[in-house]
């Protein structure tokens, strides 16, 4: 038996056993059951990367605008936020473009750095990520499809044991120290202003 990652095809699977349903051998089965569990998988794996994970973050990456001057946005970007360097626009995102607050307008008429959040392919997803949206996506579906309070508990069980384990990825991966968190700074700077004075 070869170990690999799960595929959307498994994480489908895994949502049908939730309700005892037979696993299908493909995603275009036909099988109502398994169309809304890829429906539902695909609807928390956006929900999940909405949050802004270390593996979908992009820092300071340069938009240029268009001959209309919009900053036009591709289609997988969830959020984007103009970094601290653009400071002299307050960009916001609306659609997929981004809309300048201070001036009342689209026309930006310049190139840009944004943070993002991107929306990646379930496959392209760390392990650690999968398994969290496949379980939480398994709980939504058997509370819909069945709506057993006792399979709820199971699941939820499972789910948090899975964010637990996708925080921890995300804190190892992040490489940061507790000098990195401003209330942790603000602390230190304030213990280190008293023993000045």
């Amino acid at each position: 038996m070869s170990l690999s990652a799960t595929t959307k095809l498994e994480a489908v699977n895994i949502m049908l056993s939730t309700i005892g349903e037979n696993p299908v051998n493909s995603l275009t089965s036909g099988l109502v059951d398994a169309e809304l569990a890829e429906t539902i998988l695909g609807s928390v794996s956006k929900a999940v990367q909405s949050e802004g994970w270390n593996f979908n973050t992009e820092k300071k990456v340069s938009f240029s605008a268009d001959s209309s001057g919009h900053i036009i946005l591709p289609a997988n970007i969830l959020r984007a936020d103009s970094t601290v360097e653009a400071n002299a626009l307050d960009l916001v995102q609306r659609g997929l473009k981004m809309y300048d607050k201070k001036n009342h307008t689209y026309n930006i008429n310049k190139a840009v750095n944004l943070d993002t959040i991107i929306e990646l392919e379930f496959e392209t997803l760390p392990e650690v990520a999968r398994r969290y949206i496949t379980l939480k996506a398994s709980r939504i579906f058997q509370d819909r499809v069945v709506g057993s309070e006792t399979l709820h508990k199971f699941n939820q069980e499972d789910e948090f044991m899975a964010y637990s384990q996708l925080k921890d990825f995300e804190a190892d991966s992040e490489d940061i120290s507790i000098f990195d968190n401003n209330s942790v700074f603000e602390v230190i700077d304030r213990i280190g202003q008293q023993r000045v004075t």
